[in-house]
């Protein structure tokens, strides 16, 4: 029971995660109707009026200020958990990530650009936060694990991510359902011609609309504030205790008492451990025995989430053409909030999630490379199509449309976007682990980036030239993902110390002539029941309560 509660408990952050930067994509039209009523108004020819379409910058803004916060706290807190320790820095992200869903709900202002304005402040803290999570959950689930389901279990915790998007669309769908059966209101198209001057604000729905998109961000706080105790009572890994702190005893210590074995505290080996294995990030050591590694992780997760966020971001500017979502003219504000987050909910749960969990179950018996080879393939092969049959699709074979877009999204999770996650966790020494983490994490929210201010101005406004053209390029960032990720070698059934070569700088071999705290066949590759191993007597009294 031990590793599927710390699964859990560090998987609920990314559960979290998820919601927040995602349900942003449910009501960023419904922000739109309420705030940007006219924008899209065409009074010389109604019916190519575009209800809900933000400014491109106002999208731009609302969309990737949170992506912009991920990446600095990633770097942040990346750093801090190699300096200061995992645990340390672990219940902050929490704290962060629960007060600024909830303020994000209350922005206030008497305009809308002070509305906008207070919302993309907390979204930006909200995102660091989040950021923080990537690097310190990743890290903390490895030095935990045994080699043997390693992967699989940093996998899982990753996963939870694709539970956060199913109920990012579930909670829209729920709350903007409840609101319309309660508030009727005209179509966009019905309130225009009603109204002498053509105003659109009928359809708006106004309060009823304005509650649901705070409620829908605040409740992403919950989550968050539910496993904040058992997270402050997890331990510091072996691993950190040891090789960091350098405190054998206290790791041995921690060992025994799990494993029922004596172990001997080696402190004057721990200490030539430490010494042979003491270069910085920036040195030539670091350089030649990780550099390729670490340009392999950045350069594939930056390439992967070019595509990924540009899938998630876009939907609701794509589901129109699928048939998923009616035409916006043709319904009213909660409507469209409804159908969009009916879509998203689909998708996720019959292309998304399927794909996070056939990497956990296949991770250790397939390897990160294989995997993620594959994914970047079948990715870049399906968006081609896409892209080139784009007319055809959307006017012919909705249905086909549909599935090509979700096997991208099954694709991307049996794939990349899982593995770009699990191997800067495996690939790098314990004194820089977090950090390069970190590093890979931030070059893929650079990525992020560019999808949420780059792709997405390309697809807002739904013209078939431009999507076409976005889906192709998007081809061609995960091709080149596929021929990057031969920078990166594979990891599955070797210890840390082994991967990283922590085991070679000391001339040992895995399993032996190794301090105790953590190394080699230590504290992560060795337990009474080869599961997972724990440091501290109190999180498993806790762990099994």
């Amino acid at each position: 029971m031990y590793h599927m509660k710390a699964i859990v408990i560090a998987g609920m952050g990314f559960f979290t995660d998820a919601y927040d930067l995602f349900c942003i994509s449910t009501v960023s039209k419904l922000l739109g109707r309420l705030y940007y009523p006219t924008e899209n108004m065409d009074y010389g020819t109604l019916k190519n009026s575009k209800p809900g379409t933000l400014p491109v910058s106002i999208n731009n803004m609302v969309v990737g200020v949170a992506l912009v916060g991920t990446l600095l706290g990633q770097l942040v807190f990346g750093y801090f958990g190699d300096k200061l320790g995992r645990k340390r820095v672990y219940g902050i992200t929490l704290v962060l990530m629960a007060a600024c869903a909830i303020a994000s709900g209350l922005s206030f202002g008497s305009s809308a650009r002070a509305v906008i304005g207070t919302l993309c402040f907390f979204r930006f803290w909200l995102g660091f936060g989040i950021g923080g999570d990537y690097p310190l959950s990743a890290t903390i689930m490895s030095e935990y694990s045994n080699k043997k389901t390693r992967g699989a279990f940093i996998a899982a915790v990753f996963a939870m991510q694709g539970v956060g998007i199913i109920f990012a669309g579930l909670v829209s769908m729920i709350v903007s359902g409840l609101l319309l059966h309660y508030n009727h209101a005209p179509s966009f198209w019905d309130a225009i011609h009603s109204d002498p001057n053509h105003d659109p604000v009928a359809s708006a729905q106004k309060p009823a609309a304005d509650y649901m998109w705070r409620i829908v961000l605040m409740i992403g706080a919950f989550p968050a504030l539910a496993t904040f105790y058992w997270r402050m009572k997890m331990p510091e890994t072996a691993r950190y205790t040891a090789l960091i702190e350098g405190n054998a005893k206290q790791a041995a210590s921690d060992m025994e008492k799990v494993m029922d074995v004596e172990i001997q505290a080696e402190q004057e080996k721990l200490a030539k451990y430490k010494a042979a294995n003491d270069y910085p990030l920036l040195s030539a050591e670091f350089a030649r025995r990780h550099g390729m590694h670490l340009i392999g992780t950045a350069t594939t997760w930056f390439l992967l989430d070019i595509a990924f966020y540009s899938q998630n971001l876009t939907q609701k500017d794509i589901f129109p053409a699928m048939k998923l979502t009616s035409a916006a003219k043709d319904v009213n504000a909660l409507t469209e909030v409804f159908q969009i987050s009916k879509a998203m909910f689909l998708v996720a749960l019959l292309g998304t999630f399927p794909g996070y969990w056939v990497t956990v179950a296949l991770i250790d018996k397939m390897g990160r490379y294989l995997i993620q080879l594959l994914g970047f393939f079948m990715m870049s092969v399906f968006m081609l199509v896409m892209g080139v049959m784009y007319e055809n699709l959307k006017d012919h074979n909705h249905a086909l449309f549909a599935l090509f877009y979700a096997l991208t999204f099954f694709f991307a999770n049996f794939g990349p976007n899982s593995t770009t996650f699990v191997l800067p966790a495996e690939l790098f020494p314990t004194r820089v682990r977090s950090t390069c983490h970190a590093i890979s994490a931030a070059s893929g929210k650079a990525g992020a980036i560019v999808a949420a201010y780059g792709v997405q101005s390309l697809t807002l406004k739904g013209d078939v030239k431009h999507i076409r053209m976005a889906l192709i390029i998007l081809s061609i960032t995960n091709m080149l993902g596929f021929f990057f990720t031969f920078l990166v070698p594979e990891t599955m059934g070797r210890s840390l110390e082994e991967i990283s070569g922590e085991d070679a700088n000391v001339g040992t071999g895995p399993g032996g002539g190794v301090p105790a705290g953590g190394l080699a066949m230590g504290a992560a590759d060795v337990s009474r029941d080869d599961k997972m191993p724990v440091s501290s007597t109190e999180w498993q009294s806790s762990a099994h309560a």
